[in-house]
């Protein structure tokens, strides 16, 4: 219907909503233009370098420094358990007791026939004696003394071999009695009393471990090994000045072992199925935390990284092809930074590629900014919250955290296994 023709009231409302139209698309623009230029608000740590030791975790094993088996060396009878399972023993302490009595009856036995043996060469002593000045007079011949000389001589021999079947005979029923070898905890007994124990087939009885001091084997790869030396020489890292390489065991809940352990060697053969080789360090235990058999997570010193750039964990975006990047603030816009991560030292992570001394790098206020915008720096407080009413962090702001945050842990734990690779890529 032709705008003439409709009633005058009809006709303001429809100029009425025109001209509000108008005046909307009118405001648009700039009300665009104002929130283009707006400087979103983000907070950021200033990369300074710092010298830091740098560390490598790396799975370990708890092995006992004394590991004695308990076996029997004599057969018979069990008649005597002599020890409380699980507890402490010392050295030379008896444990078991074996039925000694036929041993006794074969150490008796023998010494008989050492008193028989000492007898017959007394005898054959005495005749080659008188022979020797028969002989002389030329009243026997001299095979018969020659003879005699040797019938002496054999008689003494069986002498010492009657010696040594008592020795052997006080030996037997001196296993009867089976002693603690070393000091230390005893576990389980694995016989009874009355059980028959065998010496033929060696017959373990029980097993005690020393666990005041235990060892730790590292494992490591090859590839490791060869970057960090590659790393030394390069000057990348240094080793401590003391020359000691520290070593720190880390336990199930995360919490440091209190004493810390001294590495005793590296590893000089590599094991052909894993391609790996064997590291050894002791540690005290005197609270017998550390356990034979346990698996453990080791940190050990690396070096010291003179020109270090730490920055904090949660600024580590992981891009959806597996790259680590950083937010980099530079001439007051943002953009993204790809970089090598070490490994995590106090909740930051050591970047060996990508940054430069004096970066600022975008910690909290991740949700409203992307490549290229405009952001107003603002310094980075730990635990302050994100910075301005906008400028969310990864975390806390009832949203699904950002890669970063979902594996702030990853960088750390990787580089407790690849840390040693990471300096040959700077």
């Amino acid at each position: 219907m032709p705008l003439f023709g409709l009633p005058y009231r009809r006709m303001v409302m429809v100029s009425s909503i025109a001209v509000a139209g108008m005046l909307a698309a009118c405001g648009d623009e700039p009300a665009q233009q104002n929130m283009s230029g707006m400087k979103v608000p983000v907070s950021v740590v200033t990369v300074q370098p710092t010298a830091t030791e740098v560390y490598a975790d790396l799975p370990g094993r708890v092995e006992a420094i004394k590991d004695a088996q308990i076996r029997a060396r004599v057969t018979g009878i069990v008649k005597e358990i002599n020890f409380q399972q699980g507890g402490e023993v010392k050295e030379g302490q008896l444990l078991f007791t074996i039925d000694p009595a036929p041993y006794e009856a074969e150490l008796n036995r023998a010494r008989a026939e050492l008193q028989r043996a000492e007898a017959d060469a007394g005898s054959a002593r005495l005749q080659a004696q008188r022979y020797a000045t028969l002989v002389k007079s030329n009243a026997i011949s001299r095979q018969e003394y020659d003879n005699a000389v040797a019938a002496s001589k054999q008689a003494e021999a069986a002498i010492a071999a009657a010696q040594a079947a008592v020795q052997s005979a006080e030996i037997n029923l001196g296993y009867t009695r089976v002693d603690s070898p070393i000091d230390g905890r005893i576990g389980k007994s694995m016989v009874t009393e009355g059980a028959l124990v065998s010496a033929q087939n060696a017959t373990q009885m029980a097993t005690v471990q020393q666990l005041s001091r235990v060892y730790v084997d590292i494992t490591r790869s090859t590839t490791q090994l060869s970057m960090l030396r590659k790393a030394l020489e390069a000057g990348i890292l240094k080793q401590a000045s003391n020359g000691k390489v520290a070593v720190q065991v880390l336990l199930d809940d995360g919490s440091a072992y209190p004493h810390e352990g001294a590495l005793l060697f590296s590893g000089v053969t590599v094991d052909p199925s894993t391609g790996q080789v064997t590291l050894r360090a002791e540690f005290d235990n005197p609270e017998e935390i550390l356990l034979p058999g346990m698996y453990v997570r080791v940190r050990v010193q690396q070096g010291v990284d003179e020109q270090a750039l730490l920055v904090p964990m949660q600024a580590i975006q992981r891009t959806p092809d597996g790259l680590n990047t950083l937010m980099v603030v530079r001439d007051g816009v943002v953009n993204p930074v790809a970089v090598a991560i070490g490994p995590e030292v106090e909740g930051r992570a050591l970047i060996y590629k990508g940054l430069s001394p004096g970066d600022m790098v975008v910690v909290e206020g991740f949700q409203k900014i992307r490549p290229g915008a405009p952001v107003q720096p603002m310094p980075w407080k730990p635990g302050a919250g994100p910075a301005g009413a906008g400028g969310q962090g990864a975390a806390g702001n009832g949203q699904a955290p950002s890669p970063a945050a979902q594996e702030g842990a990853a960088p750390a734990q990787g580089a407790g296994q690849d840390n040693a690779a990471a300096p040959a890529q700077g």
